[in-house]
């Protein structure tokens, strides 16, 4: 049977350096190529290694497609085409294209020119890397080869993020990447239509979270921001530079021009511009309400939020800055949380996920006290958290509510969680394998460099004639319905890679064949005292009472005949008890043929 192999490379029950391998009809596709924030060490990037050990990966795999621009989701691709080697085609969306090299220079730079890291990719591999990208458009299905096509739908999430359908042949798989069920203040709710993939691989961050009121949610982030302010403290908030960024920005921005505030609000230099670049560019790619306001004025051009200079950390008073990266792993919110962390006036509110290993994911679960790599903060090299610490999830991922929804949109197969904790994978997938879907889904949860194997039974698309549709009716039969299966009498045709199915009598006259009589013959043996007329006669009886439906004729020839069957009785001149019943019968009655010898086989009633 034909099966489907998943192995991921990164984020098997673990959130970040998303890298999924599928095995899909004698194809291999590399769906993400990310890196891990929590590591600093070999173990950032995903175990290529596991592909072939010494040479290219261009020969093992037909293509490469990126999801979005996150790192955790793309980081590693310079690595993997230039160091590791791939010259295959990159698959993305035209907004991942434009700023995943962005991301990808500005974290080289953090990496190389600050940390002084080697073995790291360099300016030129980013542009060589970007070189093999192919971008694609929504809903336009892409032939990769002769077999192989896939297509992105809508996934919310950050600008250009997109969910892959890939398919060859009957078989397909949609890959979710980071998706969010629910529209937001800049972007629109994620979109698939009822595909009915043999396997949907899901992202599972917040795979036992059902998320309050966004409402809520949004007036306690400005009451603590204002309270902050008030007090005459300072607000950090580390996030990444394009997605919540926006929409936080957008949140602020409209409650200071309404409450009239004067504490400036800052947001990391040079990356604001740029993110007003492609919103204005990719417009299509926002909500609705964005899409309308832009022809009056660009929602991103903010009145109250200003450019952020390394120097205004220090400055005395209350402020308010967004600051890269969001997990407080490295650049610009490390540094200002260094110098903020020792006054209790202050306020930390983390917005997203931190993965393990992260200054934030520390923070989030109450470390007091720091170790900090490179120079040391103090003497000792030990950061005091004495600032207030709040966890507010804008993060556009999907929760449980979500995920869901999303199983009933696609209407999957298999189900196959990534991208999540295993604890909370767990809980997931039992509710999943529980819940009454259309049909009964496995779910799996495969560990980094572990394969899931999926048997799929690929269906074969056969066009049928007209007539024999009509005859099938007429004969009483129920209506045609796509979710029940149901047996169809007729010929096969094979001709010009289709098939097609007809009544015999037209596969006769199209093929100009002559027609053969094929029948079926059986023995039954039966010890009857009888004399071989009195079996027959019996055996008559004993039919007309089951078959009550059936035509059954008893013939002066001593057969009995049931549509097409023949039933015959003969004895032996040796053992005249034992009676040998012979039953003929046409192809078309085959059933009826084998349920009638099973029956006389069990004997007659006495």
């Amino acid at each position: 049977m034909p099966d489907i192999k998943v192995t991921p490379l990164g984020a098997g029950q673990d959130v970040g350096r998303s890298c999924i391998l599928v095995s899909i009809g004698g194809k291999n596709i590399m769906l993400d190529c990310g890196m891990h924030m929590g590591y600093n060490d070999d173990r950032r990037f995903p175990d290529f290694s596991y592909v072939t050990q010494n040479g290219r990966l261009t020969e093992f795999l037909d293509c490469v497609i990126i999801s979005h621009f996150h790192l955790d989701h793309c980081g590693a691709l310079p690595y993997m085409s230039e160091m590791v080697g791939y010259d295959g085609p990159i698959y993305m969306t035209h907004p991942t294209k434009a700023i995943c090299p962005i991301l990808l220079e500005d974290f080289r730079k953090i990496t190389v020119d600050k940390k002084g890291e080697t073995n790291f990719f360099t300016s030129q591999m980013i542009k060589d890397c970007m070189k093999k990208v192919v971008p694609l458009n929504l809903h336009q299905t892409v032939q990769v080869d002769e077999e192989l096509e896939i297509k992105a739908y809508y996934a919310g999430h950050v600008l250009g993020a997109a969910m892959f359908q890939i398919k060859v042949g009957s078989e397909s798989v949609v890959y979710t990447g980071d998706y969010n069920m629910t529209p937001d203040r800049h972007l629109g709710a994620a979109w698939i239509d009822k595909c009915r993939p043999d396997i949907l691989i899901s992202e599972s961050t917040y795979a036992t979270t059902i998320r309050d009121s966004k409402r809520c949610r949004e007036r306690d982030f400005l009451k603590k921001v204002h309270e902050t302010v008030e007090r005459g403290g300072k607000v950090l908030i580390p996030v990444f530079a394009l997605g919540r960024a926006q929409e936080l920005c957008i949140l602020l921005e409209t409650f200071w021009e309404r409450m009239n505030l004067k504490a400036p609000i800052y947001f990391s230099t040079g990356l604001t511009e740029k993110a007003n670049h492609y919103y204005k560019l990719f417009i299509t790619w926002t909500n609705q309400k964005i899409r309308k306001t832009f022809v009056q004025r660009n929602m991103f051009e903010f009145k109250h939020i200003k450019a952020f200079d390394r120097s205004y950390a220090d400055n005395p008073g209350p402020m308010v800055v967004f600051a890269t990266p969001g997990m407080l792993h490295a650049g610009q919110s490390l540094q200002i949380f260094k110098k903020w962390a020792g006054n209790e006036k202050n306020m930390l509110i983390m917005p997203g996920y931190c993965v393990q290993g992260t200054v934030g994911h520390k923070i989030l679960n109450g470390q007091k006290k720091l170790e900090m790599e490179g120079r040391a903060t103090v003497i000792t090299g030990t950061l005091d958290v004495k600032l207030q610490v709040e966890y507010m999830s804008f993060s556009a991922h999907a929760d449980a509510i979500g995920i869901m929804q999303l199983i009933r949109m696609a209407e999957p197969r298999n189900m196959l969680l990534v991208h999540g904790e295993a604890k909370k994978m767990e809980f997931l997938k039992d509710k999943i394998e529980q819940e009454v879907f259309v049909r009964c889904i496995s779910c799996y949860m495969p560990a980094n460099g572990e394969t899931t194997t999926v048997v799929t039974n690929p269906s074969v698309p056969v066009d049928i004639s007209l007539n024999l549709l009509k005859r099938e009716m007429a004969l009483g039969g129920p209506l045609p319905d796509a979710k029940r299966p149901r047996t169809m009498h007729g010929t096969l045709i094979m001709k010009d890679n289709s098939l097609r199915l007809v009544s015999p009598e037209q596969a006769l006259k199209e093929l100009g064949l002559s027609e053969h009589q094929l029948r079926f013959t059986c023995r039954v043996q039966l010890h009857d005292p009888h004399s071989d007329t009195d079996t027959l006669g019996r055996i008559y009886t004993h039919l007309k009472s089951v078959l009550k439906s059936y035509s059954i004729q008893h013939v002066p020839d001593g057969t009995v005949i049931v549509e097409s069957i023949v039933i015959k009785v003969t004895s032996s001149a040796e053992e005249p008890n034992l009676k040998v019943i012979l039953l003929s019968w046409s192809y078309q009655d085959e059933e009826l043929g084998s349920f009638l010898s099973t029956l006389l086989k069990k004997g007659l009633p006495s």
